[in-house]
């Protein structure tokens, strides 16, 4: 079952979430209605991040969690905008003192 969440924040532009209730691994997608570009998000403690040839993919700690993000079908979006949408999930999440990784950190 997938839910959309629409989330404005006034400094950032408006994206799209869908959440599914249902699996093991709870996963968030983010949206540009926009640009099309999906982006996945994994909760690595929760479930097992194994990457996919030919996409982009971030990493965010904050505290003692870290997320992977990944993007979903990508065709030479801007990076600008990937991290955009990063950092517009990371304050939708209330993440203040998140750090954006472009490879695994080092913990």
């Amino acid at each position: 079952m997938r839910h959309i969440v629409y989330y404005t924040l006034p400094i950032m532009l408006n994206y799209l979430l869908s959440l599914t209730k249902s699996g093991p691994d709870k996963r968030s997608t983010i949206h540009d209605p926009e640009s099309k570009l999906k982006i996945r998000v994994f909760d690595t403690l929760r479930s097992s991040f194994k990457p996919k040839k030919g996409e982009v993919r971030y990493f965010v700690t904050a505290g003692d969690k870290t997320l992977a993000f990944e993007t979903e079908g990508y065709k030479r979006h801007r990076t600008v905008l990937i991290l955009q949408m990063i950092a517009w999930y990371c304050m939708y999440l209330g993440w203040i003192e998140a750090q954006i990784h472009s490879t695994w950190p080092s913990l």
